[in-house]
């Protein structure tokens, strides 16, 4: 399944979007060498990036034309992440304007890496690329 939003971050960390549907999302995460820290587990920005991308997913699952960015993000590590990794994002409520969400990583033997609770606020997504920089602006008031 292919992400919607060109987003180069997230291609760069490999990240491979797996559900994307009714409040739910599930990304595949396979870290190489470079995503770890030096006790050689997965980084702990790695696996906050994976949080904040899966929760953001859930989000706008049910809303896919529009984006949403982080207004808030709580997380809560379990044990060291290694690879491969399954992360799980699901919508808890939503308003007009805001989604809370909880998301929860998952190793190879099912047990829990981390978990977070997320809080995104649902912007327009503006056309972008060459000649629309004076769409490129976000707009969060």
């Amino acid at each position: 399944m292919k992400f919607e939003v060109h987003i180069p971050f997230v291609e760069h960390l490999g990240f491979e979007l797996q559900r994307f549907e009714g409040g739910q999302a599930q990304i595949a995460f396979n870290p190489r060498p470079e995503h770890e820290n030096s006790f050689n587990v997965v980084h702990g920005g790695a696996s906050m990036t994976l949080l904040d991308v899966v929760m953001a997913h859930a989000a706008r699952s049910v809303e896919p034309a529009m984006g949403c960015v982080t207004i808030e993000m709580k997380t809560s590590f379990m044990r060291a992440a290694k690879g491969p990794l399954v992360a799980h994002g699901t919508l808890l409520h939503r308003t007009a304007t805001m989604a809370f969400t909880e998301g929860r990583i998952m190793d190879a033997e099912g047990k829990l890496c981390a978990h977070a609770t997320g809080t995104f606020k649902f912007v327009p997504r503006l056309p972008v690329g060459k000649g629309t920089q004076a769409l490129n602006t976000l707009k969060t008031d």
